[in-house]
């Protein structure tokens, strides 16, 4: 997204009651983002090859994108020549120490 780029009318999108005052544009749209989140899942399946994939989330900011790239890496995983093991983990950090 270039510094200039203006977004898109919030009137193009579902946006709830109780967010429409506090939002005055949308810069990237949901299918953007599930669109790029299945090929980071191909990127990964492809970099990694057969290798042991470790899995690690960051609570809680990243559990809904990292919860939706697991679902891509696992039916990737499920409909591909090869199962390559997956383990999942997960680490709570503090930002206000």
């Amino acid at each position: 997204i270039k510094d200039e780029d203006s977004g898109y009318n919030k009137n193009l999108f579902c946006i709830p009651k109780h967010y429409e005052e506090d939002i005055e544009r949308v810069f990237i749209p949901h299918g953007l983002i599930l669109d790029r989140t299945e090929r980071l899942a191909r990127d990964i399946m492809q970099d990694m090859g057969s290798h042991h994939i470790v899995a690690l989330c960051v609570l809680k900011g990243g559990y809904k994108f990292f919860a939706d790239l697991l679902d891509h890496i696992k039916a990737l995983n499920q409909n591909g020549d090869k199962s390559v093991p997956i383990t999942v983990d997960f680490v709570r950090t503090k930002s206000y120490c």
